[in-house]
């Protein structure tokens, strides 16, 4: 299999070519910003994953990135542990994209959105494809097995603003869950009580619906 070919630019005077060129244009992340990111699957992520009925996942193999649909049941990725998360492969076309990159590169993305919510989560990883007969049973949904679970090693946990959903108005008239944890109730189990999750629910998320543009 040979290498993806590199993207073909058009000439452009005002592209940028570094890392530094890129933060000059952009004010520096604050320490919340920089801070916020978790190990592991606290109970508050959880409970936002099992309100989640989609979830976008990214990866990359030999033929290049792919960013892949996943959707089902609120639940339908399951919490093995504060490390492990079970996503099984429901009935496709088979093209199994992300799946071959996974065979390639471990690396992994997801993406979680709850209807309702402005805020997205972030999980960063390593996958691996299963055929565990027990994990497959568990994930039957109609009497039908999946073929594999995906199991993602959990690295990295992050809480995604709002900003992006509420300039979209994705969810406009739809109320969140009221199982789901609000945005402050991640930041404050992800950086350890941190933050004050009803300070930034009451103060700072306003301000951030606030500073949209």
């Amino acid at each position: 299999m040979t290498d993806s070919p590199r993207p073909t630019l058009h000439p452009d005077p005002h592209r940028v070519t570094s890392q530094e060129a890129l933060s000059a244009l952009y004010n520096p992340p604050s320490a919340l910003v920089m801070n916020k990111v978790a190990k592991r699957v606290d109970p508050r992520t959880a409970a936002f994953i099992a309100a989640s009925p989609f979830c976008l996942l990214s990866t990359s193999g030999a033929r290049g990135p792919h960013c892949t649909p996943r959707g089902d049941a609120p639940g339908f990725i399951t919490v093995l542990d504060e490390k492990t998360l079970a996503l099984p492969d429901r009935r496709g076309n088979n093209r199994l994209d992300a799946l071959r990159d996974i065979l390639d590169n471990p690396a992994l993305a997801l993406l979680f959105l709850v209807p309702g919510m402005g805020e997205t989560l972030r999980i960063g990883g390593l996958g691996h494809i299963t055929t565990d007969p027990a994990l497959r049973e568990r994930h039957a949904v109609q009497g039908q097995t999946p073929a594999t679970v995906l199991l993602v090693e959990v690295r990295e946990v992050y809480m995604q603003c709002a900003r992006a959903i509420a300039r979209s108005k994705l969810w406009a008239g739809r109320a969140k869950p009221e199982a789901a944890p609000s945005g402050g109730e991640l930041l404050a189990a992800h950086t350890g009580g941190l933050v004050d999750a009803k300070d930034f629910d009451e103060t700072r998320a306003p301000q951030i619906i606030a500073t949209l543009y």
